[in-house]
């Protein structure tokens, strides 16, 4: 099986090449060699810019191009080409905020849900088989959490707001099972690829301070947070409980369902 991974040099990007034989890594600085998924069994797109930053007009312009316009690009090859299954990726933001929501929950309104539901519309123009995986936080050695462990370590973590909303996650070593299990099983349609071990952000933060035996006593107020990255404070703020209903109800068997056992894995 021939696999490509566009995106392939980000965070879960560089876990999945290693999950494959020798796939096709394309990302942004070799993305004029796009056509070579035409000749993949399937192809996992991953293409974006990072989501948490602030946003200025400019930058959201760039989130967007990132995403969309990408897509775009992908699928018109892909529908040209002998790919068979195409995995494209959309997040928790396409729900509405807050919400407890499952794969059939209605999407949002404002810049992030617009932002997904443009994505993934964008990706089920694809005439091959196709899934989308929603994302929540992804725990794993880099990305979000590499972010965390640096006040966490020095013992200035705490809770962000006021802790109570809710925190989902995913383990990367169980997503990328959840790829492989999509994969073997010709898997099509959207999926909240999501522990369904959801937590509050002060429990997130609490297990977080028990595991690296640090204290947890400062809190990052919601004024800050706004003052620091604007509108796209509402990404650390939001209050969204996503359940993989979909993946629980195909028989997918969550390894890291507990975010103590997660945690300590990883650190």
């Amino acid at each position: 099986m021939k696999v490509a991974i566009i995106g392939g040099t980000g965070f879960v990007g560089s876990y999945l090449a290693k999950n494959f034989n020798n796939p096709i890594i394309i990302s942004s600085k070799n993305f004029n060699q796009i056509n070579q998924i035409k000749n993949c069994d399937v192809v996992i797109n991953l293409a974006g810019k990072p989501i948490v930053k602030r946003w200025s007009e400019k930058y959201k312009k760039i989130l967007y191009s990132s995403r969309i316009d990408t897509t775009k690009t992908v699928v018109d090859i892909i529908n040209n080409s002998n790919v068979k299954h195409f995995i494209s990726t959309s997040a928790i933001g396409y729900y509405k905020n807050p919400c407890e929501c499952d794969e059939n929950s209605l999407s949002g309104e404002g810049f992030l849900a617009t932002l997904a539901k443009d994505w993934e519309d964008e990706a089920l123009k694809c005439n091959k088989l196709t899934t989308i995986f929603r994302f929540p936080v992804v725990l794993g050695n880099g990305g979000a959490l590499e972010r965390m462990l640096f006040p966490f370590k020095l013992g200035l973590g705490g809770i962000i707001g006021n802790g109570t909303q809710k925190f989902t996650w995913i383990d990367i070593k169980d997503l990328i099972n959840i790829y492989d299990f999509v994969i073997k099983n010709k898997i099509d349609g959207i999926l909240n690829v999501s522990s369904p071990d959801i937590v509050t952000n002060l429990e997130f933060t609490k297990t977080l301070g028990k595991v690296l035996n640090r204290p947890t006593i400062l809190p990052m107020p919601e004024f800050v947070l706004k003052l620091i990255f604007g509108e796209a404070s509402e990404v650390l703020l939001s209050n969204q409980a996503m359940k993989p209903k979909r993946l629980l109800e195909l028989g997918y068997n969550f390894k890291y369902n507990n975010l103590e056992k997660s945690l300590r894995s990883l650190i």
